[in-house]
C-alpha cells in the first residue's frame, strides 16, 4: 500500500484549485456570451415585436469529460492545454422558433467587435449523415479578471426547436454505453430528421405568408 505523502496531498489540492479556477474562467465566459445573446434578443423584441429565441441553455463539461479529450488528442492534462485546444468546455445552446432567426442571430452575434469568430459549422445547409441539424459557432471573447484580461472560447449551438426535440430524443434512443442501432433504426431516425426539417421550412414560409397578408390588410384599412 503506497502511503499518500504531504507532497502528493500538495500536488492534488493545487490541481483542485487550478481546475476549480478554470471552470470559474469558463462559467465567466459563458455568462457574458449569454448576456450577448439575452441582449439581442431584447433588442429584437423591440424591432421586430416579437422574440427569435426561445430557450437558452448553459453547460459547462465535467472534469471526466475534458481529460477523456485530452487523452483522445493526445495532450497533457494541463490549464494550458485545455484553453488552447478543448473548443467546447463552455457550452450554449440556444433554441430559435424560425431558421431564418437563426442566421440573424448568428450574424448579429459575429458581428460584435469583441467577439471572434474561431470556427463556424453550419449542419442546417449540410447535415450530419444520421440528420442531424444545428449551427454550431466557437467565439473567443475577452473576460476581465482582477489580474489580468483573458481570451476565452465558448461554443454556440443555435437550432430551431424542431432540430432540438429531434436531438434530444434521438441522443435518448441512440446514445446508450455499449449500444449500435441496427441500419433501419437509423435510417427511420434519418427520414424522421428529414421530416422535421421539412416541417420547419413549412412553418416558416406559413410565418411570411401570414406576414404579407398582415401587411395587405393594413394597407387595405389604410386606404378606408
Amino acid at each position: 500500500m503506497i502511503s499518500e505523502t504531504s507532497e502528493t496531498r500538495g500536488e492534488f489540492t493545487q490541481q483542485a484549485a487550478r481546475y476549480e479556477e478554470l471552470i470559474m474562467m469558463y462559467g465567466c465566459a459563458m455568462l457574458e456570451v449569454k448576456t450577448k445573446l439575452e441582449v439581442l434578443n431584447r433588442e429584437f423584441q423591440i424591432k421586430s415585436k416579437r422574440n427569435p429565441i426561445e430557450i437558452i441553455k448553459c453547460r459547462i463539461k465535467t472534469q471526466e469529460s475534458i481529460e477523456e479529450k485530452l487523452r483522445r488528442k493526445g495532450l497533457e492534462n494541463t490549464m494550458e492545454a485545455i484553453l488552447e485546444n478543448i473548443n467546447d468546455v463552455a457550452g450554449i445552446r440556444v433554441v430559435c422558433s424560425f431558421v431564418d432567426d437563426i442566421y440573424a442571430l448568428a450574424e448579429m452575434l459575429e458581428s460584435q467587435d469583441d467577439i471572434t469568430l474561431l470556427d463556424k459549422d453550419d449542419y442546417i445547409s449540410s447535415p450530419k449523415p444520421n440528420g442531424y441539424r444545428s449551427l454550431h459557432l466557437v467565439v473567443e471573447i475577452p473576460v476581465f479578471f482582477s489580474d489580468r484580461k483573458q481570451p476565452m472560447r465558448v461554443e454556440v449551438q443555435i437550432r430551431t426547436i424542431a432540430m432540438d426535440f429531434w436531438a434530444s430524443l434521438e441522443h435518448q434512443i441512440y446514445y446508450k454505453k455499449g449500444l449500435k442501432a441496427p441500419e433501419t433504426i437509423i435510417r427511420e431516425l434519418k427520414e424522421c430528421a428529414d421530416t422535421i426539417a421539412g416541417t420547419d421550412c413549412r412553418m416558416q414560409e406559413i410565418r411570411k405568408e401570414l406576414a404579407e397578408y398582415s401587411k395587405g390588410e393594413g394597407q387595405l384599412h389604410g386606404r378606408s
